[in-house]
């Protein structure tokens, strides 16, 4: 796949010398909710323009371009937020690439930081204060609704409104998107927040606020690569000190998992992948051991490592069926294979279904964290140094550079991750 950056517009990049407030009214046809366009049209922050721009993915293997919108407008619960910073992430790439399915045109981006611009209309007082305008926030990609069965009970992970509204259709949870080109009124649906935007739209459930003191640009990664990790190692495998781990895949997310491992005491740490320069990328990150995958047999060296058992707990960060495989064999007896990497949709992973069952593996799949309870402590891990958010962040993009820092992607040119800097 070859993601081109000329494919942008520049009349479309260009901006207006004034903003220009459109007319309260509606736009006939179809669209999310019936209707093609919104009654917000003219919608304006206070005091601020009432159009933005947005990185709009249209079909696989078709490149994204730039272009402008109606001003989002939140509604009750929801925050309208000025987007700093946004990852660039393997997820987003399964979408472009077709190999997981989601409603188009939409506009990528999970994993953002920005400044809290507006809150919605009959949003709760607590809401308010805890953000008030002007607040630091970073936004997880699980945006829980706080009221499903799995909300109650405090598996905000499997929230049902999320996966049924957002990942299913591209909206938020009344079943509408909050993106509406400027140009004809056409909806445009959400990957999550819809994150590679000058502003989105932001449920407070989703939101933790962020301490001055941390970069909005190397922070944007909290909200996914290090979220994920930190759901893997606290939630799923209930990493224990002194436990040993294995990573196999270690880019963005997976680098993650090795600062998580070391931060909760893993005493090894074993990074596996293909390419030397993420392993060594790895080394600075608390691996205590390194494989390439494609010099030796990474179940042999990993059981030669951890004296012929295999680790307490194996992570793969990948989604392919080999890398499956290779976790599950890695793990000792009554250990734990983590399975955090998307694939293409019906990928299958093979396993020894009597190995399996006689010596007790537990194979556990992972997705996010938790975000009420959780991203408040990926940030004070951050603040407090803990996870050095500086060397996992490999590289700094503009907005016009999405198209590159995909492919880039695509051909595993990113050591760490990539975050595209949108204002």
């Amino acid at each position: 796949m070859v993601f081109f950056a000329a494919a942008i517009s520049r009349s479309i990049l260009r901006r207006a010398a004034k903003p220009c407030v459109f007319p309260r009214r509606w736009i006939s046809g179809g669209g999310a909710s019936g209707v093609d366009g919104i009654a917000a049209a003219g919608y304006h922050v206070t005091g601020g323009p009432s159009f933005m721009r947005g990185t709009v993915f249209w079909e696989p293997n078709r490149p994204l371009t730039i272009e402008e919108f109606h001003m989002p407008k939140p509604k009750a619960g929801e925050l309208l937020i000025k987007t700093k910073a946004c990852g660039v992430c393997h997820s987003d790439l399964h979408v472009l690439k077709g190999e997981l399915p989601f409603s188009s045109p939409c506009v990528v981006g999970h994993e953002i930081t920005g400044e809290v611009v507006e809150h919605g209309a009959h949003t709760d007082s607590g809401i308010i204060k805890r953000f008030p305008v002007g607040s630091h926030v970073v936004g997880a990609f699980i945006m829980p609704c706080g009221n499903c069965f799995f909300c109650v009970k405090g598996q905000e992970d499997l929230c049902e409104a999320f996966f049924a509204y957002n990942r299913a259709k591209g909206t938020l949870y009344d079943g509408e998107t909050r993106l509406y080109l400027r140009s004809n009124g056409k909806p445009v649906y959400m990957y999550s927040m819809g994150g590679m935007a000058e502003y989105c739209v932001v449920p407070a459930n989703a939101l933790a606020v962020l301490p001055n003191s941390l970069p909005y640009t190397e922070s944007a990664i909290l909200g996914c690569a290090v979220f994920t990790a930190y759901g893997a190692m606290r939630h799923a495998a209930e990493m224990l000190a002194g436990d040993s781990v294995a990573v196999i895949g270690v880019g963005g997310v997976g680098s993650s998992c090795l600062q998580i491992a070391k931060a909760f005491g893993a005493a090894e740490i074993i990074a596996v992948d293909v390419l030397d320069e993420k392993l060594q990328n790895a080394k600075i990150l608390g691996a205590t051991h390194t494989i390439n995958g494609l010099n030796e047999d990474v179940v042999d060296k990993i059981k030669e490592i951890t004296g012929g058992r295999g680790v307490d707990v194996a992570v793969e960060a990948l989604g392919k069926p080999l890398t499956f495989m290779q976790c599950t064999k890695s793990v000792r007896d009554g250990g734990k294979a983590v399975m955090i990497g998307l694939a293409a949709t019906n990928a299958i992973g093979e396993v020894d279904i009597t190995r399996l069952v006689r010596r007790q593996v537990k194979i556990i799949g992972s997705y996010g964290a938790r975000a009420r309870q959780d991203l408040p402590q990926v940030v004070k891990l951050a603040e407090t140094g803990i996870f050095n958010l500086r060397d996992t962040v490999t590289r700094k993009c503009k907005f016009e550079e999405a198209n590159a820092a995909f492919d880039d992607l695509n051909h595993g040119k990113i050591i760490g991750r990539a975050v595209i800097e949108v204002m």
